[in-house]
């Protein structure tokens, strides 16, 4: 069958209350007896939409149910009556005056489609900005099945038909497959060694909590685009099921902590003690204090996720009093599940000496509490285009650039020309079917988060600019946060603002997010001589790369080089269909688009 031949899905909305009479709600539209049959039938998808009361705010102000069911009279009938009498939320459903009942029907329709159908809405419905509550949040991922190469074709189908009856609430699929919410989302379709690597750590977690295991950390290890984070995403919500334990999640970046606690407020993960699920490791050990729980005052958490657990301190610093945060999230976690990959190390407080990491593996293996991550499923790239990458920021190599059908990675003599390539790809049909595409660049230009860039005029005068990104005579962009953004996209991240396209991203506002098409430049900091790629710390803008780290035994280390390649990994492996290079290193330059001919 071809796609064109692929049914239309039968949409239809009821009154949902318990006053309703689904059978009669039915019989009401007028529906063919092929139309009829399939609702009431055959397996169906369904959506209880209802509006969140006293909820004033622009955004999340619906709650939604997502189910799927082989009778859909019976199974809303279930819902109106025994399921209110000990869930306030259905209670709160069943009793408004405005909730509705979509219903999804087709022809195609079995019970591995419809549970592929319901997790898809769970995972667009958890990115729509309209949808304050999410329920059920049962991940149900099917393997192979009859009608599964038709499942993408089907949903599209059913989410365009949806948007067409009520765009409020279901938005086009740019605006959802383009929120950070979205590429962050506990509901993606794992891999098979994603899935094992799930399984496996919960099996993991259950030993150390029965006392079957005596070691509390669990280390995911991979290197970046493996999915590492979209397993993490898995497993908070995977083991924050109300039947199940207690998982915080401590990640890096502000923004990230954004995206969780927007995951935890739709979905209704909630902490005992009050205190952000999704936190900052600092603001975290600030709340589970390590002497209180060895005082037992405190109970300790049950499992804390730790995304970058390579980023966290192993010294005081600022808010930080302790020595070293992951001994400290251990101290006060039954048990510790952490994604390590010491290449994405960007500052120099979180550099830490080769032997530290090889004993946290070497004893992770020992306790067989080792999950290695390989396939890369961040980009859709051959073998051979991965490996490219890997040569130039593991080998310090320059080699030939492979043919690739799949992956579009160009060498560019002229930035502006790159530039103008990126925006192509950031058109509006391209943002819908693939996602954003961003200028980024390794920080070898001034910039400064807390003041304006103050510049002298030729007649002495001081104002302020933007902090730039400059090239010769004829580029010239602002650095990320510069160009002012509308209240509508204030609370998304960098890449999701739309005017950011005009701007230079760096490695504090793209890493962990993934791009349609990556335009880098690379800085002066990075450099060819001899045949080999060097790193060069004085061309560096970023302080906490070019500083010194104090090592174990007290002496300082220039530690540039390292960190700046690590920076240059993380920017060169953002890109989902595309990477595109610029360098502006003249012999760089020149050996990058040697080889790429």
């Amino acid at each position: 069958m071809s796609d064109s031949e692929i049914a239309k899905p039968i949409i239809r909305k009821y009154d949902y209350n318990i006053n309703s009479d689904i059978k009669q709600e039915i019989l009401k539209q007028n529906n063919t007896n092929e139309e009829h049959e399939l609702i009431t039938r055959f397996p169906t998808v369904y959506i209880v939409i209802d509006k969140i009361r006293g909820n004033k705010k622009k955004f999340g102000q619906f709650k939604a149910y997502v189910g799927e069911t082989n009778n859909i009279v019976r199974r809303t009938e279930e819902h109106l009556n025994s399921e209110s009498e000990d869930r306030t939320d259905w209670t709160e459903l069943n009793n408004s005056k405005n909730a509705k009942i979509i219903v999804i029907a087709h022809k195609e329709f079995n019970k591995s489609l419809t549970l592929d159908i319901e997790n898809q809405l769970m995972k667009y419905l958890l990115s729509d900005d309209a949808i304050g509550e999410l329920n059920n949040r049962r991940s149900n991922d099917q393997d192979l099945y009859f009608t599964r190469d038709h499942f993408r074709d089907i949903f599209q189908n059913i989410w365009e038909e949806l948007s067409k009856k009520n765009k409020d609430i279901f938005p086009s699929v740019d605006d959802i497959t383009n929120s950070a919410i979205f590429k962050a989302s506990p509901f993606h379709k794992l891999t098979d060694e994603q899935l094992n690597a799930r399984d496996e750590i919960i099996d993991k977690i259950k030993d150390i909590r029965e006392g079957r295991s005596t070691d509390n950390l669990i280390i995911i290890k991979g290197s970046a685009g493996t999915g590492k984070t979209v397993l993490l995403s898995s497993l908070f919500a995977e083991l924050n099921k109300p039947e199940n334990q207690e998982a915080y999640i401590l990640v890096n970046h502000d923004e990230q902590v954004k995206v969780y606690e927007n995951i935890a407020s739709k979905i209704g993960i909630k902490a005992k003690m009050g205190d952000s699920i999704a936190n900052k490791p600092t603001m975290f050990l600030n709340k589970h204090l390590v002497d209180e729980v060895i005082r037992g005052n405190q109970d300790k958490v049950d499992i804390s996720l730790v995304d970058e657990a390579h980023l966290l301190f192993t010294q005081g610093y600022m808010a930080y009093k302790g020595k070293n945060q992951l001994n400290d999230i251990r101290d006060v976690s039954d048990v510790v599940v952490a994604v390590l990959d010491p290449m994405q190390v960007l500052k120099n407080n979180g550099y830490l000496e080769q032997s530290y990491y090889d004993e946290l593996l070497t004893n992770a293996k020992n306790n067989n509490n080792l999950i290695e991550l390989s396939d890369q499923n961040r980009m859709v790239a051959s073998k051979e285009t991965i490996q490219w990458i890997e040569d130039i920021v593991t080998k310090d190599e320059i080699n030939k650039i492979p043919n690739d059908d799949k992956y579009d990675l160009r060498v560019f003599n002229n930035v502006n020309d790159m530039y103008d390539e990126v925006r192509k790809h950031n058109d509006n049909v391209e943002s819908l079917t693939k996602g954003l595409s961003r200028l980024v660049a390794t920080y070898d230009w001034k910039f400064n988060a807390n003041k304006k860039n103050l510049i002298t005029l030729e007649d002495g005068t001081k104002v302020e600019d933007w902090w730039r990104v400059k090239i010769g005579d004829n580029f010239n962009l602002p650095w990320n946060y510069q160009l002012g953004v509308s209240d509508k996209y204030k609370g998304l991240s960098w890449a999701e603002q739309p005017q950011t396209i005009g701007e230079v991203g760096s490695t504090f506002t793209i890493q962990g997010f993934d791009l349609n098409y990556c335009g880098v430049i690379i800085g002066p900091s990075v450099k060819f001589r001899d045949g080999k790629i060097i790193y060069d710390g004085s061309k560096s803008c970023d302080k906490k790369v070019t500083n010194k780290r104090t090592l174990k035994d007290g002496n300082p280390k220039d530690v540039s080089s390292e960190l700046i390649r690590n920076q240059l990994n993380v920017l060169l492996k953002r890109g989902v269909h595309g990477l595109f290079i610029y360098a502006v290193d003249d012999e760089l330059r020149k050996e990058l688009l040697k080889q790429s001919k």
